[in-house]
């Protein structure tokens, strides 16, 4: 029999950090261990009940059975619109400035293959979420790792790219919210990358996932920041808002030529987001707001056990400002996946090691707020135990 091999452009990519960690915690359940899983971030809420309702009513309808719209219903878009003007004070046209996404991961990944061109560069932060690198990488561009300094509130150090680098890039990519730091982002960060891609003629992307998972300051977004609409993009997702990762619905927004280039990858590659769910995401996005803020109070809850019994157990640990991650420098001499994995043999605790999210991550291991408290503050007593 023929053995075929993978692809050697896969040769070029790291294994996917988040599934390898899922091997290791499902083999020790499978042996009856009790793991605290602070790994992987996907909320341990309900989705709302007011969205499951919605969806199974409109999985009834037979219209919703064929192919879905391919840029997304025109109402989802609309609903967006009027959910994201009244958050950001920002205006967009259903039409032309906002496309659904089967979450804003597939985006993420398609985004390369419609704007960056084979050799050329792709500007990426590190630490970053792995995505931003592999979807580059998939598209036969080049990476330029952007440091994200501590010192800086784990902004970009922008004065520390090249003028070469920035001349070479076609693609900047930002998340803030940022994960896995949890730091936030300002109006000036925001307008000096604008201003520097009108100068260097890149697009900056910036991955908004977490934007409703704020505990403290106020929210921002790129295409707040003057001249914008013509070189940036921001992506948006239900996952983290409304507990719904696996249901997979998210948006682009901004610059319409480069959503235009996304739509036509897209066209090619899948078939658009299922309209029931479209359907439900409409009544999601129509919730009143201080639903989303119970939420972020059952988090902040959550961090501040995490952040005062490691504090408790001797570990210097800095609360996030957003997101529901922890992002906290090892206590120890051990390298990020070292650390890591002795939490999970000896502790049975699962955390991501800090390398895996870029070079700069080593040193930190990042924790998920994606369990009740009375799991963090065990998760916290068996790390104390073995520290």
């Amino acid at each position: 029999m023929m053995r075929f091999r993978r692809a050697e452009r896969l040769e070029a990519l790291p294994p996917y950090l988040f599934v390898e960690m899922d091997r290791a915690k499902n083999e020790l359940t499978s042996r009856g261990i009790d793991v605290v899983n602070l790994g992987i971030g996907d909320p341990d809420l309900p989705t709302f009940p007011e969205i499951v309702e919605a969806l199974q009513m409109a999985c009834w309808d037979s219209a919703t059975h064929c192919y879905p719209s391919q840029r997304g219903e025109l109402s989802l878009r609309t609903a967006f619109a009027e959910w994201y003007g009244q958050r950001y004070g920002v205006s967009l046209d259903p039409e032309r400035e906002i496309l659904t996404l089967i979450g804003t991961k597939e985006g993420l990944a398609h985004l390369p293959v419609a704007v960056l061109d084979p050799g050329r560069m792709a500007i990426v932060p590190d630490p970053g979420y792995p995505v931003y690198q592999a979807a580059s990488w998939l598209a036969g561009g080049e990476i330029k790792h952007m440091p994200l300094e501590a010192k800086l509130g784990f902004k970009p150090d922008l004065d520390g790219l090249s003028q070469e680098s920035m001349e070479a890039a076609q693609l900047m990519f930002l998340n803030y919210p940022n994960n896995p730091t949890g730091a936030p982002a300002d109006p000036e960060l925001f307008q000096l990358v604008v201003n520097l891609a009108h100068e260097h003629g890149f697009l900056c992307v910036n991955d908004a996932a977490y934007s409703e998972i704020f505990f403290e300051g106020e929210r921002h977004s790129i295409l707040g920041a003057g001249g914008s609409r013509d070189v940036a993009i921001e992506f948006h997702s239900l996952s983290k808002t409304f507990n719904m990762t696996g249901w997979r619905v998210g948006f682009a927004i901004g610059n319409e030529y480069v959503l235009d280039a996304l739509a036509a990858v897209k066209s090619n590659m899948d078939s658009g987001v299922f309209t029931a769910i479209q359907m439900a995401a409409e009544v999601a996005l129509a919730l009143p707001q201080d639903r989303v803020d119970e939420q972020v109070e059952t988090y902040r809850k959550r961090r501040d056990v995490l952040i005062e019994g490691l504090r408790g157990i001797g570990w210097n640990v800095s609360p996030p400002h957003a997101t529901f991650y922890v992002w906290a420098h090892i206590p120890t001499d051990e390298d990020s996946l070292t650390f890591s994995s002795r939490l999970l043999k000896e502790a049975h605790v699962v955390t991501t090691p800090g390398v895996g999210f870029g070079p700069r991550g080593e040193g930190y291991i990042r924790m998920a707020l994606t369990a009740p408290e009375e799991r963090i503050a065990e998760a916290v007593d068996r790390i104390g135990r073995i520290l």
